[in-house]
């Protein structure tokens, strides 16, 4: 699957793993050496994240209706939790770098294809 910035036509992702029930969403990126570019995982459903035990950091984009972004957190280091946002309905998790170098901003809208 490959996540779209259809408002900045970039790819942010290429390899995209799902985490849809409650082990896969506990486990997360836990027990990773790192997450590679063009790689991403999806927690659905998600309105917030921690870091705590990662090895390294990510960028989290937490994701509304209509595939809209509704914030955005570059670079959230080992150790870290974001605010609960009630509006979102997944968050996806990428490289550290990923949001930045794609220009992907909250507002923007994404979108998923096989």
């Amino acid at each position: 699957m490959k996540i779209i910035n259809k408002s900045k036509n970039t790819i942010l992702a290429e390899d995209v793993v799902i985490a849809d029930n409650p082990f896969t969403r506990m486990k997360g990126l836990l027990g990773r050496k790192e997450l590679k570019k063009g790689q991403a995982l999806i927690l659905k459903p998600c309105n917030s994240i921690h870091t705590f035990f990662m090895l390294f950091s990510i960028d989290a984009i937490f994701v509304g209706l209509n595939n809209q972004i509704i914030k955005t957190s570059p670079f959230l280091k080992p150790w870290r939790l974001t605010r609960v946002y009630l509006s979102a309905k997944f968050c996806i998790e990428l490289p550290a770098g990923t949001i930045d170098s794609s220009l992907t901003s909250e507002g923007d809208f994404l979108s998923f294809k096989e």
